[in-house]
């Protein structure tokens, strides 16, 4: 579904059950990876919680950027709002894992 205006084109594509699949399908993937490693080593100890942190994450991510790349029409800006989500999403990603700063997020 598209919205027009005065003739321009379309100027906001919503969300498809394609594109939300993928991102569905692209966390379910990557949240597989500490899963699998945990049958094999105990370096990995990820309970039901760290899943379901991780799984917002990576989903909201996703859709921030899908939304982006739906959203904005220039290469330049759709490289800025990339780069920009992708940072947040590696700040919150270290916080999470290490406390970088010592938020309480972190659990320290």
């Amino acid at each position: 579904m598209t919205a027009m205006t005065g003739g321009t084109g379309p100027v906001v594509k919503h969300l498809d059950s394609k594109q939300l699949l993928r991102i569905v399908l692209a966390t379910a993937a990557v949240l597989l990876i500490p899963f699998v490693a945990m049958r094999f080593t105990t370096e990995v100890n990820w309970t039901a919680s760290d899943f379901v942190v991780m799984g917002v994450l990576l989903f909201g991510t996703g859709l921030l950027f899908q939304f982006a790349a739906n959203k904005l029409r220039t290469v330049k800006s759709r490289v800025i709002a990339f780069g920009v989500i992708g940072f947040v999403f590696l700040f919150a990603w270290a916080e999470l894992a290490v406390g970088i700063v010592g938020s309480p997020f972190a659990g320290s």
